[in-house]
């Protein structure tokens, strides 16, 4: 059913699958609606218990525009026994295949339906796309928050969001951040980077985990020397070739390779093959050996981190006997006072012939302050 309804009688729904509006587009949009009015109607359902009477299924950015631009009317068609699933699936079929909807609220999206019991092959068939594409949007579902919104801001592509998103949130940051910062002269070179990263978190073998014997020590310089000599060849004779015939005209190529042109298209087609298949192997390796170092480099900080806290916590146990060591002096001096009774015999405190040596004085003070202490513990 179509009607032309109060703007006010008409609320947002809070589960609009797409969560990000473009301010320029709005803007551009809220333009043409003052000039030449809606020309397609938002759409509606009815709505009990609610705030307003109906809420809207799809055209928010409509809707938002419509208010914007002052109008108090607005085209609806009103869907009736729309319950909530259908509502937001129809909410969906109206954003995915928009420009405006990032990735990851079309993952977002998905995933809601999939936690209301649907399947990727059954959320395929709804859309339109294959089920391998909807498994794949919803992988991007384990980014951070921090990566995913740099994706929602197209400061990472999509490609390699997935490639990130397979890894843990520490490595996700650290793949995200040096792409970001511009570390990589490709976007493949990045996802081979995070793909050496994941190959880390898995413990899988990069270098051989025991030591090379003589031999093969001796093939492994042998192949480094032939690859060495090969690429460096490559560069001295090869590519100097192929960019004095970058310089040339078709036409006079024409005339000087003659009925050898053919053969040489060929060839140069297969040379290209190779040399794409090698720079992508060399890519990889460059990523493996970039993730060997960042590892590497987050091992030894761990390792003097934990020497800072082993080195404090034996500076700690050093100190402790000290402090305890010092009230002793005290107690001892005032566990001494107990040997006054021995002055109690006047004649001996005032005959120096009988006066007790200095040494054979301390021995029963020593002896009174233990006994005293041990009274004390007592």
């Amino acid at each position: 059913m179509f009607a032309d309804l109060q703007i006010d009688q008409i609320a947002a729904n809070p589960g609009q699958p797409r969560k990000f509006f473009d301010e320029d587009k709005h803007k551009e949009l809220k333009g043409s609606i003052e000039e030449n009015g809606l020309l397609q109607p938002v759409v509606v359902r009815p709505v009990e218990d609610g705030d307003t009477p109906y809420m809207l299924i799809a055209g928010e950015r409509r809707w938002r525009a419509c208010k914007a631009a002052g109008l108090t009317v607005i085209p609806a068609n009103v869907l009736e026994d729309t319950d909530d699933e259908k509502a937001y699936v129809l909410g969906i079929a109206e954003n995915v295949g928009r420009a405006d909807m990032t990735i990851m609220e079309e993952a977002g999206a998905y995933a809601d339906l999939k936690s209301a019991g649907w399947e990727p092959l059954k959320i395929a068939k709804q859309f339109g796309k294959t089920e391998t594409a909807i498994k794949w949007r919803l992988g991007l579902l384990t980014l951070r928050k921090e990566v995913a919104e740099m994706v929602d801001r197209g400061e990472i592509k999509n490609n390699l969001a997935w490639h990130i998103a397979q890894l843990n949130p520490g490595n996700q940051m650290v793949a995200a951040s040096r792409y970001v910062r511009g570390d990589f002269d490709s976007e493949a070179e990045a996802q081979h980077f995070a793909n050496a990263l994941k190959m880390m978190e898995q413990q899988t073998t990069l270098t051989s985990e025991t030591a090379p014997n003589a031999e093969e020590t001796e093939k492994r310089k042998k192949a480094k020397a032939q690859a060495k000599d090969g690429l460096g060849k490559a560069e001295e004779v090869l590519l100097p070739l192929l960019e004095d015939l970058a310089k040339r005209k078709p036409e006079d190529l024409a005339v000087i390779l003659g009925d050898d042109l053919t053969r040489h298209v060929r060839v140069v087609g297969k040379l290209y093959s190779q040399v794409q298949m090698v720079r992508n192997l060399l890519s990889k390796a460059q990523g493996i050996q970039r993730a060997m170092a960042d590892d590497f480099n987050k091992k030894a900080l761990e390792v003097q981190q934990e020497a800072k806290v082993k080195q404090g916590g034996e500076a700690k146990q050093e100190a402790k006997p000290e402090a305890e060591v010092k009230p002793r002096p005290v107690a001892k001096k005032a566990a001494a006072k107990p040997a006054a009774p021995a002055r109690r015999s006047g004649a001996a405190a005032k005959s120096p012939a009988r006066r007790v040596p200095a040494q054979k004085k301390a021995e029963p003070t020593a002896d009174a302050g233990k006994e005293t202490e041990a009274a004390a513990a007592k």
